[in-house]
């Protein structure tokens, strides 16, 4: 699967600019994570190459179809669950997906057998019947994951999927996920840093509507200073080195971030002195802080990412 902008922007009225002639080239088998503080841009860029929003400017392909001017056609290719997505209360889990499957040109009888094994995927089984408006917020959101897994589209745009499950519905949507890619390419937005790193073949990184980077996770934490984090089972640890930086996390943990040489430095002090310590390579959020810092986030979203 291909994705491709050239200069992609837009602007909402006339002076917030949500993406800022946003150009990428890639060819993506896999998941792709796109993360940033609210106001990156993320949705609206989903928006536009699921043809849902018009840019302002510039171009947008998926696999060289051009989403403004062949728009049906990429339609067809395409699946999403919008940021906003919610299913009508009157109707029960089954009747949404196979009502959704039955749009796309699958028969009645295709439509609800589809409906019924992605229900079940989704732990919905026992809710087929139940109206949509008795369902959880969580219920719901899988619900609207429901209908794109049972569309077999090649190419599915997911917007924080996971918003509003709890931990153990988040992760066995996660290992569905990655069942998922196997046989389609899967665009995913999320402010769970966690889900992204564990998810993502490949994560952007989008801060006021430009490309910050772009990569695998060890492309990533290449590219950063301080790539590894030593955790030391104390509170009261200090080092005195402008080439590491020393973060106390509790009266127990302390958190020390520098290079591979640096870290593994403190070790024989460490052991010497008896102290409790891991060594690990930096995650996903400590990568994000580093590029962009951790100042408050801010601008608007479409919900919250315009």
């Amino acid at each position: 699967m291909k994705i491709r902008t050239e200069s992609l922007s837009k602007t909402y009225d006339k002076k917030n600019q949500a993406l800022r002639e946003l150009s990428l080239d890639l060819n993506l088998n896999g998941i792709f994570s796109i993360i940033g503080r609210n106001g990156a841009g993320k949705t609206t860029l989903i928006r536009i190459l699921s043809t849902e929003l018009m840019p302002t400017s510039g171009k947008g392909f998926i696999n060289d179809l051009d989403v403004v001017e062949k728009a049906e056609v990429v339609r067809q290719e395409i699946a999403i669950v919008p940021q906003e997505a919610r299913p009508l209360p009157w109707l029960t889990p089954l009747q949404t997906v196979s009502s959704y499957l039955m749009w796309r040109g699958y028969s009645y009888r295709e439509a609800k057998e589809k409906g019924k094994e992605a229900l079940r995927e989704l732990g919905l089984e026992g809710k087929e019947g139940e109206k949509s408006r008795k369902l959880s917020g969580g219920q719901k959101r899988k619900l609207m994951v429901a209908t794109v897994i049972s569309s077999e589209a090649p190419v599915v745009f997911l917007d924080e999927p996971t918003t509003g499950l709890d931990y153990l519905s988040r992760k066995e949507l996660w290992q569905l996920l990655s069942k998922m890619k196997k046989d389609r390419s899967i665009i995913l937005t999320t402010h769970y840093l966690e889900e992204a790193e564990i998810l993502g073949d490949q994560i952007m990184i989008l801060d006021q509507g430009k490309l910050v980077d772009i990569g695998g996770i060890d492309h990533l934490r290449s590219k950063v200073k301080l790539p590894y984090v030593l955790k030391v089972h104390s509170g009261n640890f200090k080092i005195e080195d402008d080439e590491v930086q020393v973060q106390p996390v509790s009266e127990k943990e302390t958190f020390v971030y520098g290079s591979a040489s640096k870290i593994y430095g403190l070790v024989p002090y460490l052991l010497t002195n008896k102290m409790k310590f891991t060594v690990e390579e930096a995650s996903l959020s400590d990568i994000f802080e580093q590029y962009l810092g951790n100042e408050e986030e801010g601008g608007n979203d479409e919900k919250e990412d315009w």
